[in-house]
């Protein structure tokens, strides 16, 4: 297929400045969303002492909902609670009182506390994927630019049509740094477009969903759609209070009911995960359960029951939804890798990393492709844009690597103030590499900061082991994989920021001198006889003291 050279151009301006609008935004969602892999890992990683702990049971997971209800009434309106299993040892129960403040509680900690146990670092992480850390407005921002995402990946799409054979396969490594840049950004890019494509359309559908209804409200849902907004995200129907208090039933009653409801509609596999009751104690009281019924797309489904009879109302299990569950079952499921078996996880790692990759070496071409080859001073944009790539994109690499030293410093100093701190630290670092970059040249601010993101990474181990006495080989003695692969994982990438610091280091000594990712070479043939010698010693003319030290 053969495009105009006028159509090719279009496409490849509106490529280019839709990825540099929304690449800085896309980098963080990438980088953290690779994390969020682990995000059933992130809170044993955390407080590891769960692993050696015996699992709770049904038992205690009633001691802990009747403890809740008795002490909060308004968590008898409407309350969550997760069952105990692998990936969850202990139950927590989420509600929300009377100020709409959501609160948790779990076992011997029934008071109500505003934050979950363990969750911290992956709340976190998660928070960086989905908002950019941005209370309210982030997750709006995030599915505009998923939008902008999938115009980006279109028209990339259409740039590279006419030579996919060719781009698919062309990676050539040598002295050319921006072609095997160029090649690499390529490669992956049509490599995992299917992926991209994926994730750009799940993400506009995940974090836009509210503002779609809101939008369709008038023309589906006749102004109604606080009325039928339950019935398409929820399974227990709406039922108005009796007024008239009941002896609700067991958990282990209603749990193993729902198993076998799940069983005889042909789930062979349904393991409970998490709850939702309404109105306990009532005589209309409902209860939701979830659970993970195996290696399909979407596995999570529901049955809903009559919290005291354990008769069932409603049911949304795999391959029996409805079209609005079936759709954001599946949005879910393919966006964070929830099917398949265990290298789906991998996978999706990879993906996440990869796509990182893509929008930090989208920015350095773009750099590259204004560079005045024969002008020792480039543009101040060129500039600005290379201190801003390094400062947000390595700056939050370093960030997220110290915020996971610094909750397990605090964990073990400070637990009541580790949610906090882990917080602060994350951004205020994240801040402070911003800056960094800002008051150094680009070459010297990527060096720099690369290899403070080698050091706190490879301290997330460190860090680990130290604190809770559970290093890589210790993990792996105790069979506690989730604490070996995250530090293991760590370790590896710190080995990977290492490496492109020595080899950015390298290009900035060795390559074109006229470029901001180079560091000039003094020509004066003493350090006495250089007139910028305070500057450093790799200082130079004034071309380096022009682009800032």
């Amino acid at each position: 297929m053969k495009f105009s050279s006028l159509t090719l151009r279009t496409f490849t301006t509106l490529h280019t400045w839709v990825g540099l609008v929304a690449g800085f935004a896309l980098f963080v969602a990438f980088y953290a969303g690779a994390i969020t892999v682990f995000h059933h890992d992130l809170p044993l990683w955390q407080s590891p002492q769960g692993m050696s702990q015996p699992a709770q049971t049904l038992d205690d997971a009633q001691r802990l909902l009747d403890g809740v209800l008795e002490k909060h009434p308004d968590a008898r309106k409407h309350i969550g609670m997760t069952f105990p299993g692998a990936e969850t040892p202990q139950s927590v129960a989420y509600w929300q009182n009377a100020q709409g403040t959501w609160l948790f509680a779990w076992a011997d900690h029934v008071d109500g506390s505003p934050t979950p146990p363990q969750a911290g670092l992956a709340e976190l992480v998660n928070e960086l994927h989905y908002t950019l850390g941005l209370p309210v407005a982030g997750i709006y921002l995030m599915g505009v630019v998923s939008l902008l995402y999938g115009l980006a990946l279109l028209s990339g799409l259409v740039i590279h049509l006419p030579k996919l054979v060719g781009d698919l396969f062309a990676l050539r490594p040598g002295r050319n740094f921006k072609q095997m840049w160029q090649d690499a950004h390529n490669v992956i890019g049509v490599l995992s477009l299917p992926f991209h494509l994926l994730f750009a359309v799940t993400g506009a559908l995940l974090c836009l969903v509210f503002l779609q209804l809101a939008a369709l409200n008038p023309l589906i849902y006749d102004g109604k759609l606080m009325h039928a907004l339950p019935a398409a995200m929820d399974t227990a129907p709406i039922r108005a209070p009796a007024n008239e208090a009941v002896r609700p039933g067991s958990l282990a009653m209603l749990h193993a009911r729902s198993i076998a409801v799940a069983n005889e509609m042909g789930q062979a596999e349904f393991e409970p995960a998490y709850l939702k009751l309404a109105n306990a104690g009532d005589a209309n009281a409902t209860i939701e359960i979830t659970g993970d019924g195996g290696k399909a797309l979407g596995p999570l489904g529901a049955v809903a029951m009559d919290a005291n009879t354990g008769e069932v109302l409603h049911t949304q299990l795999p391959g029996q939804r409805d079209a609005n569950h079936a759709t954001l079952a599946a949005a879910y499921a393919l966006h964070f890798g929830e099917f398949g078996n265990g290298l789906v996880p991998w996978l999706y790692f990879a993906l996440g990393l990869g796509g990182a990759f893509l929008f930090y070496s989208g920015n350095l071409l773009w750099i590259e492709s204004r560079r005045k080859r024969r002008q020792q001073v480039q543009g101040r944009a060129q500039i600005n844009m290379a201190r801003a790539t390094v400062g947000v994109c390595i700056g939050l690499c370093v960030a997220v690597s110290a915020a996971f030293v610094s909750v397990q410093v605090l964990e073990h100093l400070a637990p009541a103030h580790a949610e906090t701190g882990m917080r602060w630290t994350c951004f205020v670092v994240w801040g402070g590499c911003a800056l960094w970059a800002a008051l150094r040249a680009p070459a010297k601010a990527a060096v720099e900061l690369l290899w403070a993101a080698a050091i706190v990474t490879a301290l997330v181990p460190v860090a680990h082991g130290a604190m809770s006495g559970l290093w890589l080989w210790t993990s792996a003695q105790h069979g506690y994989w989730p604490l070996f692969w995250v530090d293991g994982v760590a370790l590896a990438m710190a080995v990977g920021f290492a490496a492109m610091a020595r080899a950015t280091r390298k290009r900035a000594l060795h390559g074109d001198p006229n470029s901001v990712w180079a560091i000039a070479r003094c020509r004066a043939t003493t350090r006495r006889a250089c007139p910028y010698a305070d500057a450093g010693p790799c200082a130079d003319d004034r071309s380096w003291a022009r682009q800032g030290r």
